[in-house]
């Protein structure tokens, strides 16, 4: 029997769209034979995109910018097949006049800017005008946005990683440089742990408790040790928690209190290839 990683059912569900749980059964009972597996999701009735088991559009670019007006911001992923493409400068600069495009435009989500037109043809014609000049598949994978009083992007060297945040007020410009960076360099689930969704806390919790247990600690202490380590999941995963990877003295909250008191950060967003 083959082993399943988590790695294989990622790759299956890209290639397919179908269901993370759907793609681990579809592999376990084809034995890690991916062909084998979409033909059993097909069996199934699964809804399966078309069939391309040799090409993955793994690699790309992100990017991201923020509106003329400074008050919302956007990111975008264009995937391609190979690294050489997504290093490309034509790749790149099709990249980017997407990203101009939600810009301007400012779709309400991936769908919408699809349908959006760059030189009077729609951006979901243009990406296979230019899937046949490339000879690589090529898609859009990723389009999200914030808005704020003021906002900041950061766009790491090589275009594989972009950050976007943005905030109640506006603070010095490269404070709130500081903060993109540290979303993209230590990759935060939420702003605060009030913002963690039940979902992950339950999970956690029951995480601790099972790892309390198996270390032999008594099962009615489980549970505080495992609120223990909740406390230290949200300040190593939550943004205002952080230690700031520049002064692992302070805390991100801290940074922000010695900026401006007053300013909060509303939301932020972080892509990175192959996400």
């Amino acid at each position: 029997m083959a082993k399943i990683s988590a790695a294989d059912v990622a790759k299956l569900r890209k290639m397919t769209g179908a269901g993370m749980m759907d793609c681990k059964n579809a592999l376990t009972e084809s034995d890690g034979d991916f062909d084998a597996a979409i033909d059993i999701l097909r069996k199934k009735g699964q809804k399966v995109a078309g069939k391309r088991a040799d090409r993955e559009a793994s690699e790309g670019a992100v990017v991201a910018k923020k509106t003329t007006d400074g008050k919302k911001a956007v990111i975008i992923a264009l995937n391609c097949e190979t690294d050489f493409v997504a290093k490309n400068d034509d790749f790149v600069k099709f990249a980017n006049q997407i990203l101009d495009t939600a810009a301007e435009k400012k779709p309400a989500n991936l769908e919408e800017l699809m349908s959006l037109e760059i030189n009077g043809v729609k951006i979901s014609d243009e990406i296979i005008n230019q899937t046949g000049v490339i000879g690589e598949k090529i898609e859009l994978g990723y389009y999200d946005k914030v808005e704020g009083e003021a906002v900041a992007t950061y766009i790491h060297p090589g275009n594989r990683l972009a950050s976007i945040a943005s905030f109640t007020k506006d603070i010095d410009e490269a404070a709130k440089k500081d903060i993109v960076m540290q979303i993209a360099a230590m990759n935060p689930i939420a702003v605060d742990k009030d913002d963690v969704s039940q979902e992950v806390i339950d999970k956690e919790i029951e995480i601790g408790k099972e790892l309390a247990i198996q270390e032999g600690k008594p099962a009615d202490l489980a549970e505080k040790i495992a609120v223990g380590r909740l406390n230290k999941f949200f300040k190593e995963n939550t943004l205002l928690n952080q230690q700031w990877v520049k002064d692992n003295k302070k805390t991100i909250r801290d940074f922000l209190k010695e900026v401006d008191p007053e300013v909060k950060v509303i939301e932020f967003k972080r892509y990175t290839v192959g996400s």
